[in-house]
């Protein structure tokens, strides 16, 4: 923020695609409404893949960036949003797609984190294990160390409405506190207002809700 002052942070976690100009303007739409927002590139060691070969997007996703270096990345982050001079002492993590799986992630492995949103985290129930993804975030939810606000759309097929009632009856089942929204008309990537799957009633109503959580749990007081 360009004003003096202490503020939040948010964590921006890009999607499979990388680092792109779409996740540097949430960043900054973060950044315009009061917070201090950094987005990490989950791929910088390896190297982005080419956005128009799902190949390589896929390959990098799944094979090249471990669970484990992933987390510890965004721990980093969280750390070092707190350590800025004009932090406030909290900081939320925001992810959409395969960052949603990560964002989900990073609230149930640190406690350097204080509220989570998941924007259509996919794969957050895994058929297989690898030594790259050994534990499914499901299986992680016990651990949950903050609020996670959840949304979803009905048309995604990854995750499906089925995986996300999984999750909330995980969520209900250990007894964390989050709020849920399944939106009608919209599937995967629908915040995504560079791609045809962008769903605009459904984005907007999910930002007005993403800066009411983070102003309930990011707060000073």
């Amino acid at each position: 923020p360009a004003a003096a002052g202490t503020y939040p942070g948010v964590i921006v976690i890009m999607e499979a695609f990388g680092l792109n100009d779409h996740i540097k303007d949430v960043a900054n739409r973060f950044s315009q409404n009061g917070f201090l927002a950094i987005a990490p590139d989950m791929y910088t060691r390896e190297g982005a893949p080419d956005e128009n070969n799902m190949d390589s997007v896929i390959k990098t996703m799944f094979s090249s960036v471990p669970d484990s270096q992933a987390m510890a990345d965004l721990d980093s982050a969280a750390q070092y949003l707190k350590g800025q001079s004009d932090s406030n002492g909290k900081a939320g993590a925001i992810g959409f797609c395969s960052g949603g799986r990560y964002t989900l992630m990073i609230g149930c492995n640190s406690t350097n984190v204080d509220a989570c949103v998941d924007s259509a985290g996919g794969f957050i129930i895994q058929d297989e294990h690898t030594a790259q993804r050994p534990v499914s975030p499901i299986d992680m939810v016990p651990n949950l160390h903050c609020p996670l606000l959840a949304l979803f759309g009905e048309e995604d097929p990854n995750p499906s409405p089925a995986h996300a009632e999984r999750l909330q009856a995980e969520l209900d089942k250990h007894g964390k506190t989050y709020e849920f929204v399944m939106y009608r008309d919209a599937g995967h990537a629908f915040f995504a207002d560079y791609r045809p799957s962008y769903r605009a009633a459904a984005a907007q109503d999910m930002w007005h809700r993403v800066l009411g959580f983070y102003g309930k749990h990011l707060s000073s007081s």
